[in-house]
């Protein structure tokens, strides 16, 4: 198989790209990381992938007149790294229609809910208030609409009586690190289909894990 090259966006730290980075690289995956881009100059994550070798790139989205200015510099960004695969990891810029458009159906994120339960921010704490049960974190594709898109994988974090917003929050971080490597893995490999807006392994893998 050719090998598949991955160009992952972040905004901080990146622990979800460096769960990926390190996926491909331990489990041989027929892939590279071939860029990690930023929409800060002070992430974190940056370091991380230059000092695995990986080459890195940012794009201020504070210097761009408008989100379609902003949108088309990242595009421009990540189209000199030739991907396959973008993912998001951490990336906290609303992409528009016309980006999403682009990498239709090679755009990847991960959302620290069970979607379509709880998009946008303070998932935890809106499943603490809600009384859910469970918990978890969902990669999907992404579309136009905000944390949606067709469901690649979900980890499932049941919930405890004496949580907080804080480890609940840990616990499905860690769930994260599991599942999007895994999610990304399967890509790579050409495991994944889409019929009708279902997304499904071609061998019948399970696609949720409880964490």
């Amino acid at each position: 198989m050719t090998s598949q090259r991955i160009v992952i966006l972040i905004s901080g730290r990146g622990s979800n790209m460096e769960a990926i980075v390190r996926g491909c690289a331990q489990e041989h995956w027929p892939a590279q990381v071939a860029a990690v881009i930023a929409n800060r100059a002070d992430a974190p994550g940056l370091l991380f992938a230059r000092a695995h070798g990986i080459a890195t790139a940012v794009v201020e989205h504070g210097v761009h007149a408008s989100r379609a200015a902003f949108d088309a510099a990242l595009a421009d960004a990540i189209d000199a790294h030739a991907p396959d695969l973008v993912a998001l990891a951490g990336f906290m810029r609303i992409l528009g229609p016309a980006f999403v458009e682009r990498y239709e159906q090679r755009l990847l994120n991960i959302h620290p809910s069970l979607l379509p339960a709880f998009p946008g921010l303070h998932t935890h704490r809106r499943a603490l208030e809600a009384g859910c049960k469970v918990s978890g974190a969902t990669v999907h594709f992404v579309t136009a609409a905000l944390d949606h898109g067709p469901i690649v994988l979900q980890s499932v974090v049941p919930l405890r009586p004496d949580d907080t917003e804080d480890t609940l929050a840990a616990r499905v971080l860690t769930s994260e690190h599991r599942i999007y490597p895994l999610a990304v893995s399967w890509f790579v490999r050409g495991q994944l289909r889409i019929e009708h807006g279902i997304v499904r392994h071609t061998e019948g893998a399970a696609q949720s894990l409880v964490c």
